[in-house]
């Protein structure tokens, strides 16, 4: 892998060059400086919590566990990084950069995070990126707009060389899901199921790109389960998990649902659910307003339920009274990259603006416009959540639900399909189920 790595970095390079060029002259800054960030200290404690790496710094170079390091860049100049190399016998000391990406870089080591004070460029002529946790003491991050909005927006645009981390992110998390589905059938705990997980993508939690949700029975009806029951249920009715994993930075998000034994009813609603799912990832074209086909999923998820018996209304119904909504609360998808939720996924321009939801569609967390070199999750899903339900039956329209019927599979939680799609000038490219393929 290493090998495609090295021969598609220098146009990923080359790409951030031209968008910081244009960014910086669009806000009259003669450099961009990034921090790698520091750990953040617990309060009330000597110790941190686990480093998490600027996502700006992480784009240009793919050092994830180098805090206290300084990226520099001069439109026309090679760029620069600040490495720290602290003296150091408490922990493991970062070694010097190696790999295919050093030759592209003046590199300078420095021993103490202060001493990296020197090696920057006038500040006030800088765009300095990052939070408040970021910087020494002496250096605050100034995060001007202008530079913000253009490397965002563009952001969403991956290149080939992005691409290929995110295969093998998505390669890495079906490894694991692989090893989950089969701990689940042996009949493991939430937290077993995890650990089979973790050691099969061969990450630690917080190395992951997101905290996994893991859960059985009625559990996969918690949209963000994370709390991991250390003994198993007497009977693993179903299964959820929504677990990535990371290559270099780049994430990958994958969601599944499984029946256990004697759920044949259940099985047959996730299979509609992943037919749903399939066409809706089959419309991610350039051109696609994704607002519309979040709307959209909304009225096929709707005719799952009819089909299945739990509604009697009209799909065209069930969408306007909010009846999907409460079925199907969240929103078809993101933006994913170097963070899990992608950044600039609201972003009506490169100059910035906003691009408001659908009325109605609260958590839709994308809508702009599909172009190729996006890339989105496509995840629908059917739950049956207690709160959400208890709201429907003093609507008006609450006899045109089976009550029966959705009772009978609140013992299942729910269901989710995720995959991460990267739109193409043509047909898409399906991350995930090309990496189950591979399997």
């Amino acid at each position: 892998m290493n090998d495609a790595l090295a021969a598609l970095y220098p146009q990923h390079l080359a790409t951030l060059r031209e968008r910081t060029d244009t960014a910086l002259a669009r806000g009259g800054f003669e450099h961009l400086v990034v921090p790698a960030g520091r750990p953040i200290t617990k309060f009330l404690d000597d110790q941190d919590y686990p480093f998490i790496v600027n996502p700006h710094f992480k784009h240009w170079l793919p050092l994830v566990d180098a805090p206290g390091s300084w990226l520099v860049y001069t439109p026309g100049e090679k760029p620069k990084l600040v490495f720290l190399q602290p003296r150091d016998y408490w922990h493991v000391v970062p070694e010097a950069p190696t790999g295919y990406w050093v030759d592209h870089f003046d590199i300078v080591v420095v021993r103490k995070a202060a001493d990296a004070i020197a090696e920057l460029p006038g500040l006030a002529r800088s765009a300095v990126i990052g939070d408040q946790h970021c910087g020494l003491q002496d250096i605050v991050a100034n995060n001007p707009p202008e530079v913000i909005d253009h490397l965002h927006y563009h952001r969403a645009f991956k290149t080939p060389y992005e691409l290929e981390l995110m295969r093998e992110a998505s390669r890495r998390g079906t490894r694991g899901h692989r090893a989950a589905e089969r701990a689940f059938r042996d009949g493991a705990s939430e937290l077993g199921i995890h650990q089979a997980y973790l050691a099969a993508v061969g990450q630690l939690d917080a190395e992951l790109p997101y905290a996994s949700i893991v859960g059985l029975n009625e559990h996969g009806a918690v949209l963000h389960y994370t709390n991991f029951d250390r003994s198993a249920p007497a009977d693993s009715r179903s299964f959820l998990i929504d677990a990535g994993a990371s290559a270099s930075g780049y994430a990958s998000d994958i969601t599944r649902t499984y029946a256990g034994k004697n759920a044949g009813e259940f099985q047959a609603l996730i299979d509609s659910v992943d037919a749903a799912e399939q066409s809706f990832v089959a419309r991610v074209r350039a051109g696609q307003s994704y607002p519309e086909l979040h709307v959209h999923a909304h009225h096929v998820l709707a005719g799952v339920l009819r089909e299945h018996g739990f509604i009697r209304m009209s799909a065209e119904s069930a969408v306007e009274s909010g009846v999907s909504s409460a079925f199907f609360p969240h929103g078809l998808g993101h933006g994913i990259g170097m963070q899990v939720h992608d950044v600039g996924g609201f972003q009506a321009a490169e100059t910035g603006g906003t691009i408001a939801k659908p009325e109605g569609h609260p958590y839709l967390r994308l809508t702009r416009k599909l172009e190729a070199g996006m890339v989105v999750t496509i995840e629908p899903g059917i739950y049956f959540i207690d709160m959400l339900l208890a709201e429907l039956k003093d609507k008006p329209f609450s006899g045109d639900i089976d009550w029966t019927r959705v009772d009978a599979f609140r013992k299942y939680g729910g269901i989710r399909i995720e995959d991460d799609v990267v739109c193409t000038a043509s047909e898409p490219e399906n991350l995930t189920r090309d990496a189950f393929a591979l399997l």
